[in-house]
């Protein structure tokens, strides 16, 4: 029970903090940082696969009302909530297949994959819907790439200071 309250408090803090500051940043006009995505990422692994699906698309959505983005936070959340079990199992293989990875002690190499697989399907899929228009793919690489950069750091940095804590 404790651990299900720290998860939801952990994810309204997150989603605050990005509605409220990062989504404010724009560093040099483009670059912001999508920590938001750290609760799904990271989130245990014994869990329900729809009701977790379920609740990363509320969690998108909320995120959606918050920066009243039309339901691309949602479609991006919930997709990397469905391609999280894939991505578990390429990068974690048989220890996921017997439930005993724990994020609090993943090697820096199948943790660093892993994360930068999941905020790159996040980014695609972001911002494709974002932008929307095939004829400027340039300008959705680049948000994705210097976003995805960003993002990683910001993530990792916050993975390094709340996991390696506990």
């Amino acid at each position: 029970m404790n651990n299900i309250i720290y998860n939801l408090v952990l994810g309204m803090s997150l989603i605050f903090i990005q509605a409220l500051f990062l989504n404010n940043i724009n560093f040099l006009e483009f670059l912001n940082p999508f920590i938001y995505i750290y609760i799904i990422i990271y989130f245990p692994i014994k869990n329900n696969r729809p009701v977790f699906i379920l609740t990363s698309f509320i969690y998108g959505l909320l995120m959606d009302l918050f920066s009243d983005t039309h339901g691309i936070h949602s479609a991006s959340t919930l997709c990397i909530a469905y391609f999280r079990p894939y991505l578990l199992k390429l990068f974690f293989g048989m220890a996921y297949e017997h439930q005993v990875v724990k994020f609090n002690s993943l090697e820096l190499k199948q943790n660093i994959f892993y994360l930068f697989s999941m905020v790159i399907i996040h980014h695609i899929i972001l911002f494709s819907l974002e932008v929307f228009d095939l004829s400027k793919i340039n300008l959705i690489f680049q948000n994705v790439i210097s976003n995805s950069i960003f993002t990683f750091l910001s993530v990792f940095i916050l993975y390094e200071f709340l996991m390696r804590k506990s």
